[in-house]
C-alpha cells in the first residue's frame, strides 16, 4: 500500500485473494483439510459483508475473530516488533525505500523456525485468553 492509502472492504479483498491462492499453491489442500484456523482482526475492512462472503466462500474452516483491545494476541505486537526492534537498534537508513529493502531482506533471513515459535506463542496465548474467558493476557 502508499502511504496514506485507505483501506476499506474492497482493496482487503484484493489483498487476501492472492493470500489465498498463494496458500492454495503452496500448502496444497491445507484450507480444506480441517486443521487450518484463521485469526481474523475486527477492523472494518476485515469485518465487512463483502470480506466475510470471501472469506467463507474460499476459507471453509474455522474462524476466531480478534478479541478488541487486545495486543498481547497479536502475533507482529510479541513477537515479530521485538525482534526488529531488537535488529533495528542503532542503525540508521536515508531513506524510507533503504529502511524497507533491509527490512525486508532480514525478515527473509530469519530462519522458518522463528515464525514457527510465533505460531507456538499465539496457541499458547489464545489458551491463556480463553481459559480466562476473555481477560486480559499479559505473558
Amino acid at each position: 500500500m502508499q502511504p496514506g492509502a485507505t483501506i476499506n472492504a474492497a482493496v482487503y479483498c484484493e489483498t487476501i485473494r492472492p493470500l489465498l491462492r498463494a496458500i492454495q499453491n503452496k500448502r496444497r489442500g491445507i484450507l480444506t483439510s480441517g486443521i487450518t484456523v484463521l485469526i481474523h482482526y475486527n477492523a472494518r475492512p476485515h469485518s465487512a459483508g463483502a470480506t466475510q462472503r470471501l472469506l467463507e466462500e474460499q476459507f471453509q474452516q474455522d474462524m476466531f475473530d480478534h478479541p478488541p483491545y487486545s495486543p498481547d494476541l497479536v502475533p507482529s505486537d510479541f513477537h515479530l516488533f521485538p525482534e526488529l526492534k531488537k535488529w533495528l537498534g542503532g542503525q540508521r537508513f536515508q531513506t524510507n525505500e533503504e529502511l524497507q529493502d533491509n527490512v525486508k531482506t532480514h525478515l527473509n533471513s530469519l530462519a522458518a523456525t522463528f515464525y514457527g515459535e510465533g505460531i507456538v506463542k499465539l496457541v499458547h496465548r489464545y489458551e491463556k485468553f480463553l481459559n480466562r474467558q476473555d481477560d486480559y493476557v499479559e505473558k
